[in-house]
C-alpha cells in the first residue's frame, strides 16, 4: 500500500506542477502579447491640436496586481480651461476597454444621470466622443493602452467626462471640467 500511496501522490504532484506550470506560461505569454501591444498603441497622439489640450486618464483596476477591475477612474489634467477650442486626449492606463464622452452637467449634479438596465446612460446630450482606439471620434472602445480623441468648441459653463461602457457610469467614471 506505501509504494501504491507514493506511487499516486506523486503522480498528483506531478499533475498539480503542470497545472500550475501552465498556467504561469500562458498567464506569463499573454501578459507579455499584451504589454507588447499596449506599447505600440501609446504611440498614437492626434497629429495637431489647435486651442487647448486636456490628458484624461481612463484607469481601472484590471492591469494593477490585487485590485477589483470595477476601481474604475477618469481625470483631467487640466480640470478647467479657456472657452473655444479644446482637444481631449484620453489614454487607457487600465486593463478593460473604454470610451470618453463630453456632456453638459446635469441639473442634479456630478454622477447623478439615471442608468439603464443595460447599465449604461442616456448619450443623446453628448458634445462629442473619443472611443477608437488610436484615432479620433466615436467607435468601439479604446483598447487598453490605447489613446482616443476628440476636438470641441467648448462655451463657458461646467461639464461632466465619463465613460459609458456598461456600469462604467454607475461605478463611478466620471468627472466634473469647467470651461471659463
Amino acid at each position: 500500500m506505501t509504494s501504491r500511496w507514493r506511487s499516486r501522490s506523486s503522480l498528483w504532484l506531478v499533475i498539480a506542477l503542470l497545472a500550475v506550470t501552465s498556467t504561469l506560461l500562458v498567464g506569463g505569454l499573454s501578459y507579455g502579447v499584451h504589454r507588447t501591444s499596449t506599447l505600440a498603441l501609446a504611440t498614437c497622439q492626434p497629429s495637431s491640436s489647435a486651442g487647448q489640450t486636456v490628458q484624461v486618464s481612463l484607469t481601472d483596476g484590471g492591469g494593477m496586481m490585487g485590485q477589483s477591475p470595477m476601481m474604475l477612474g477618469l481625470t483631467p489634467s487640466p480640470t478647467s480651461v479657456a472657452a473655444g477650442r479644446v482637444t481631449f486626449v484620453a489614454t487607457n492606463y487600465g486593463g478593460l476597454n473604454h470610451e470618453f464622452l463630453v456632456l453638459p452637467m446635469p441639473a442634479d449634479g456630478l454622477g447623478t444621470r439615471p442608468v439603464g438596465a443595460d447599465g449604461k446612460i442616456d448619450e443623446s446630450s453628448s458634445l462629442g466622443e473619443a472611443s477608437k482606439s488610436c484615432a479620433a471620434g466615436a467607435g468601439n472602445g479604446i483598447a487598453p493602452g490605447a489613446r482616443s480623441w476628440v476636438t470641441l468648441d467648448l462655451r463657458p459653463g461646467t461639464y461632466e467626462l465619463l465613460c459609458d461602457l456598461p456600469w462604467h457610469y454607475a461605478n463611478g467614471m466620471y468627472s466634473s471640467f469647467t470651461v471659463t
